[in-house]
């Protein structure tokens, strides 16, 4: 099979894009050039005039909910979301039922992932204790033996921290990372919103910003202390931004992620008590917005996850004190994330970065398009305006605060080791 992409912009994901063509033969890539490649028995020439040919694109933050929850999402169901937003791989998350804390839930997930679905390269994160319990270690090697790239708790983040230093070395052990839900348990307990002015204004019971902020100090002082890497989930606030930055200038070797949602929207959303606008971490403040999109302009954030959170209607459409937080991401991330491309806040080049970031910092292949690399590949039509409507899912879940929103900017195609598994019907 022979795939010849003719008059595109090649972003390849380090280093500048450029006017070009690419060559895929059957899984990988076989040329990149700044010009029209010649090649004899092509079986498909896509001309992708104005459009972006980047490495595909990997959400190292999602929740699939199976085994346990498929009523929610199931793993064929979320790997369908993924190829419609432009994912080639995605790292799951372990909350489900059974936890994911042993080899045997891995298997499950990696074939199911590998018989029933589309392609899309599924890495599990493995939890990081006993039924995210926070009290013993998981089995942290047969979690990597079975094909865990990470452990973590997310969630439920880990309050011992003499049971945080010795899982972290345990995990380095295995050469895998621990990532950090950074929560205060105790600060947040009983909060729906961020505190500040709207949730006095709303009548909503607070969680300061300050309960994340001590988190991500504790496990940044913890890598520091160790000499060990880690990677903080789902920055929210001003505060944990600054602190990240501040240990990486003294060589920490810590890592960070945000979700779109943490760009565009703040706690002042939340007026309309719309149980899709309640997540965990928070919305934040406008000056946490902000601060967020500076730390992933100058590298203080490494990467977008989506923490594609999917629930069923009656998990949502509740009282809002009541409702499960969470919202899903993969199919509406990278239009959501362009609107900052078109605005010139952040370079295409970033953009593509910090999609791709995940394979670096996980050690997982991918995230190029050098040729003899995995011919991974997302395209994406720039200059396509259209509504988002959540009813046109690919997931399981339809709860997201974007439906209605006008986006320019959509995956137009979805390709994994030289396939097509993805196609926008325009």
């Amino acid at each position: 099979m022979k795939l010849l992409i003719k008059n595109a912009t090649i972003c390849p994901g380090t280093g500048q894009s450029f006017p070009g063509s690419l060559l895929v033969e059957n899984d990988r890539i076989a040329k990149v050039a700044p010009v029209e490649i010649k090649a004899d028995g092509v079986d498909e020439i896509l001309d992708a005039r104005g459009m972006i040919v980047a490495p595909g694109f990997i959400d190292i933050h999602a929740h699939f909910r199976d085994p346990g929850f498929e009523y929610k999402e199931d793993i064929v169901s979320g790997l369908n979301a993924a190829a419609a937003g432009g994912f080639t791989a995605v790292c799951t998350m372990p909350n489900t039922s059974p936890v994911c804390d042993n080899i045997g839930v891995i298997e499950y997930q990696k074939k199911k992932a590998r018989e029933e679905g589309n392609g899309v390269r599924l890495f599990p994160i493995g939890a990081a204790t006993k039924g995210q319990k926070g009290e013993t270690m998981a089995p942290i090697g047969e979690l990597k033996e079975g094909g865990a790239v990470a452990v973590s708790d997310d969630g439920k983040p880990i309050q011992d921290s003499s049971l945080l230093l010795r899982l972290m070395q345990y995990a380095s052990s295995f050469g895998i990372k621990y990532v950090a839900h950074a929560e205060d348990l105790y600060l947040s307990r009983g909060g729906q919103m961020n505190e500040g002015y709207f949730s006095t204004l709303y009548g909503l019971p607070g969680i300061p910003a300050v309960g994340e902020a001590l988190s991500v100090a504790r496990e940044c002082l913890m890598a520091e202390y160790l000499g060990l890497p880690i990677h903080i989930c789902h920055v929210s606030t001003k505060a944990a931004c600054d602190i990240i930055a501040f240990f990486k200038t003294r060589g920490v070797k810590v890592t960070a992620e945000t979700a779109p949602h943490y760009l565009l929207l703040t706690d002042e959303a939340l007026g309309s008590y719309d149980p899709n606008t309640k997540v965990n971490p928070p919305l934040r403040s406008e000056e946490d917005r902000r601060a967020v999109i500076e730390a992933l302009k100058n590298g203080t954030i490494d990467a977008i996850a989506t923490d594609h959170a999917p629930h069923h209607e009656r998990d949502k459409n509740l009282e809002f004190n009541a409702a499960a937080s969470g919202m899903v991401g993969l199919e509406t991330a990278v239009a959501l994330t362009l609107k900052f491309v078109h605005e010139k806040q952040i370079s295409l080049e970033r953009f593509v970065e910090v999609f791709t970031a995940g394979y670096r910092m996980f050690g997982i292949e991918g995230g190029t398009l050098a040729e003899g690399s995995l011919a991974d590949i997302t395209l994406i039509d720039p200059s396509y305006t259209w509504t988002i409507d959540k009813n046109m899912f690919l997931s399981k879940g339809r709860n997201t605060p974007f439906h209605g929103f006008h986006v320019k900017g959509a995956v137009f195609r979805t390709i994994v080791a030289g396939k097509t598994i993805y196609t926008r019907p325009y």
